[in-house]
């Protein structure tokens, strides 16, 4: 897809392209952030179901 996006559209649709680009930037930008997040949230919730555990 990123293919599709990057270099076929360019050809077929420049102003779209452009766009797709900004996208694309942003969410690079940001995905070190919403791993660390999700890596978080899984350790969290690990926390919990262990806490929960020892409680019982």
């Amino acid at each position: 897809m990123h293919k599709d996006v990057t270099d076929r559209l360019e050809h077929i649709n420049p102003s779209l392209a452009a766009k797709a680009r900004i996208v694309l930037d942003i969410n690079k930008s940001e995905r070190h952030i919403r791993g660390g997040m999700a890596t978080k949230e899984k350790y969290q919730h690990r926390l919990q179901i262990c806490s929960r555990d020892s409680e019982n």
